[in-house]
């Protein structure tokens, strides 16, 4: 198990991640609204209640019905919200997700909000299950990055969980991550890793430490220092199956991670040589919305 995505997914249930979901989701709202939802305020009787069904237009893998929860909740807490489907369910074309019951006025102001999370939320669960089960009959596992919208990592995050795959390090606070840029200005990987290391130590900080290497040169000098995980940067199958013998034959506990143009074409061919992880940034800086829509119904 990558201890790291481990530490991580128990630190969400803290309070600085629920704080991030939360302040998110308030903000959104508040963008949307700001003054008012004029538009509603003019048309719509305050007292007038109605109910509302959210249906998917395509079919796919579900995600954020528990943020549209919250939302909801936010907008009006008299609101009656009943889940048809969970995340991670997949869905179909048509099919009805949830339905909302109670005043139209603040059902209709969270609208937008709601949809914005859930369609990109069910857009990245949905491309991460893909991945996950191309590479199924392999023992890798799929991450996500950093390559987040900002002030939206939390909900990316838990989008990728959603639909099948791990989380790598949330932000720059809980992993050290010693990449190319970091390689150069320490003056080569033997002194960056050494580095981190006395860092670690002296600070007595429990993360793990990973190094990129971008060739097999730098692989043998980055195991020497036994870093956590090795990142192995735009190697090629043929490189790759190489280094995974190299590693494995002389530690057991130096994990492998793959990244660097990998995609949907070749993702099954590079988890079949035997690295631990491969880390995506299209599972989230590339989102395609899975396409839902919500349809008003008088009461």
């Amino acid at each position: 198990m990558y201890s790291g995505v481990e530490m991580m997914m128990n630190k969400f249930g803290n309070d600085f991640y629920q704080e991030c979901r939360t302040k998110a989701m308030m903000l959104a709202l508040e963008e949307d609204s700001y003054t008012g939802d004029i538009t509603t305020l003019a048309t719509i009787d305050p007292f007038q209640a109605g109910s509302a069904v959210i249906k998917a237009k395509e079919d796919g893998v579900l995600g954020g019905v528990d943020v549209a929860l919250q939302l909801f909740a936010a907008c009006d807490p008299q609101l009656s919200v009943v889940p048809l489907r969970r995340d991670g369910q997949s869905v179909r074309c048509g099919e009805i997700i949830l339905e909302v019951t109670g005043k139209l006025a603040p059902l209709l102001t969270g609208e937008r909000t709601v949809l914005n999370f859930m369609q990109r939320m069910s857009g990245i669960a949905t491309k991460t299950r893909a991945y996950v089960e191309l590479v199924s009959h392999t023992g890798t596992k799929i991450l996500d990055t950093r390559k987040t919208a900002p002030g939206l990592r939390y909900f990316d995050k838990e989008a990728v969980r959603i639909g099948g795959g791990q989380n790598h390090r949330f932000g720059l606070f809980d992993m050290i991550l010693i990449k190319d840029n970091h390689i150069d200005a320490s003056g080569g990987i033997a002194k960056a890793i050494q580095r981190a290391r006395n860092y670690r130590e002296q600070q007595e900080r429990v993360v793990q430490i990973e190094a990129e290497v971008r060739s097999m040169e730098e692989l043998r000098e980055a195991l020497e220092f036994q870093p956590d995980i090795i990142l192995l940067d735009n190697f090629t199958p043929d490189m790759l199956r190489q280094a995974v013998g190299y590693v494995r034959s002389r530690s057991s506990s130096v994990l492998l991670e793959s990244s660097g143009n990998i995609g949907m074409h070749n993702v099954q061919q590079v988890a079949e040589t035997g690295v631990d992880f491969i880390s995506i940034g299209e599972l989230t800086h590339s989102v395609k919305a899975l396409d839902l829509s919500m349809t008003i119904v008088l009461v």
